[in-house]
């Protein structure tokens, strides 16, 4: 195997743990208006990710950086042509984390509703746009002989990149429904298994029809195996969820992710950007990567770096991995 087909697999990697991880965080974001009652239940599910978020956006550093340095075509092509959406993500992400540390500093009741309602949107809103932009990746665009996107913003709101969106949106907002029912005691523990399933045989129906079309398109055995496999850890988490076995729910709805963010780059490789007007100039992992001194050197590094930062992370769940419910809010005691 080449070190360019590595970084391929690298880069797919660090893109599952984000949507892993971010996934669950942008899910409870979005139930603090879904799920939660009252400001002391929105503040039980803002610190069940209180210590965690800002690790979580690691990944996508990580993966964005990957990619600069292995694919610097990729990179280009896709952040200029991507700009707009990929601008907002970055904003919402950026008032997401101010909102995180800003909603507790005034007691106010319309500063902490005003952060709360920023909380849920810039959740909601990257949890939709990351599905529309991997979709429009897998699908393919409009690039020239030049490598350069051509299309306009109008041709990113492609029928099947919407349903890539609505495919992220309820998967996310269904893991974070089984990780709120796992890391939550009393009454908010029993509603948040309650929505996960209406959410998830909603998830259900939109992945199996987004994930059917991907195969038609661009599919083959290998990502046929990872189809099956992602259907079925689907329907394996609602059946545990029924059932009461949160851990059991959440790892399998973390398994559902992977096996679906697995089938897009087995779609898509050998290329990492198809394009729609010509298949010659489509970006692929030969003539989109850095030269093999470049990667060499990135992968000692990653060999190095990479335990540490697992080790840390993982760390981090243990210490902050007890349930909490309302009754551990300080106001709510009084």
């Amino acid at each position: 195997m080449e070190l360019h087909d590595v970084w391929f697999v690298l880069i797919a990697v660090l893109w599952t743990g984000y949507f892993f991880l971010e996934g669950f965080d942008f899910g409870v974001g979005i139930l603090t208006r879904l799920l939660a009652r009252d400001r002391p239940e929105r503040r039980v599910l803002i610190n069940t990710i209180g210590p965690v978020w800002d690790g979580n956006e690691v990944w996508l550093l990580t993966a964005g950086g990957a990619t600069f340095a292995a694919f610097p075509e990729w990179y280009a092509t896709l952040f200029s042509g991507f700009y707009l959406p990929l601008l907002v993500i970055l904003v919402c992400l950026i008032v997401r984390g101010v909102a995180f540390e800003y909603r507790a500093k005034r007691p106010e009741e319309n500063w902490q509703r005003n952060w709360e309602t920023a909380i849920f949107w810039t959740s909601l809103v990257p949890a939709f746009l990351w599905g529309v932009a991997f979709g429009n990746i897998v699908h393919g665009v409009k690039i020239d002989r030049n490598f350069e996107y051509v299309g306009s913003l109008l041709d990113l709101l492609n029928p099947y990149a919407l349903l890539g969106g609505l495919v992220t949106l309820t998967l996310f907002t269904f893991h974070g429904a089984v990780f709120t029912a796992l890391k939550t005691v009393g009454d908010i523990r029993v509603r948040a298994r309650k929505l996960a399933l209406k959410v998830g045989l909603v998830t259900a129906v939109v992945a199996l029809a987004f994930l059917l079309w991907t195969q038609a398109h661009s599919g083959d055995g290998k990502s046929l195996v990872a189809l099956v496999v992602g259907v079925a850890a689907l329907v394996a988490a609602l059946v545990a969820n029924q059932a009461g076995r949160e851990g059991w729910s959440f790892a399998l709805s973390g398994v559902t992710i992977v096996a679906a963010v697995a089938m897009l780059f087995l779609s898509l490789f050998p290329n990492v950007m198809p394009s729609t007007l010509e298949g010659d100039w489509s970006l692929t992992v030969t003539n989109a990567s850095s030269s093999p001194y470049t990667l060499k050197i990135m992968t000692w590094c990653a060999a190095v770096a990479t335990p540490l930062v697992l080790l840390y992370q993982g760390w981090t769940y243990w210490v902050f991995r007890k349930r909490i419910g309302t009754q551990h809010i300080a106001d709510a005691a009084h």
